[in-house]
């Protein structure tokens, strides 16, 4: 498939870039600071701002897109006008944490110990996905990761979850970028969470 990626330099795009040319797909890594000397015959690099309304002609011709976006930086209604006005139906986003319950209607950002150092971006993650809800005309998907979102390894050993925190045997809730990338290309091969938000963990 031809697949691309908003936000392809961090570190959640990064991975998806590396597991998406793993499985031999084609990839387009978008990034204001892209290297197109970096270019292959299954990678080009494109420097664009998401806001820059030339970049969706770009885009036009993929099959998926992914927004590896931090929701801080661009407004929910940005990023649907720029999906559809590429005409690409498949739409992922990276989610957060924020939004998953730790108890029947009680969420992980409603916590009294949530870092407030995460806050601004919790909270602007979880009404990115309360307005992706509302998105009728697109198929997309946000994929959460766990409380902890960190450097690991490629293990392909997960659990999926739909809108509950994910915690393993040891009380902790995390997921290695690498395995959220393995987890993010399974749905994109595999489509199991159509209009849906499902989330990833050990």
């Amino acid at each position: 498939m031809k697949i691309a990626i908003l936000g392809a330099t961090g570190q959640a795009g990064s991975r998806l870039v590396a597991e998406a040319l793993r499985r031999g797909h084609q990839v387009t890594a978008v990034s204001r600071k892209a290297d197109p000397a970096a270019d292959t015959a299954q990678l080009i690099h494109l420097a664009a701002d998401i806001h820059d309304p030339a970049l969706a002609s770009q885009l036009r011709g993929h099959d998926v897109i992914i927004s590896s976006i931090h929701f801080t930086q661009a407004k929910p209604e940005t990023l649907f006008k720029l999906v559809r006005d590429t005409g690409v139906k498949r739409y992922l986003v990276v989610g957060g944490a924020g939004s998953l319950e730790i108890a029947p209607g009680t969420l992980l950002i409603e916590s009294p110990d949530f870092p407030a150092i995460y806050l601004e971006e919790a909270s602007s993650g979880k009404a990115f996905l309360d307005a992706l809800r509302h998105v009728a005309d697109l198929d997309w998907t946000f994929l959460s990761p766990s409380a902890l979102f960190v450097d690991g390894e490629r293990t392909g050993k997960f659990r999926l979850g739909k809108d509950s925190l994910l915690v393993d045997a040891d009380g902790k809730s995390w997921i290695s970028f690498e395995d959220y990338a393995v987890a993010m290309l399974d749905e994109i091969e595999h489509p199991a969470h159509v209009r849906q938000r499902f989330v990833v963990g050990y």
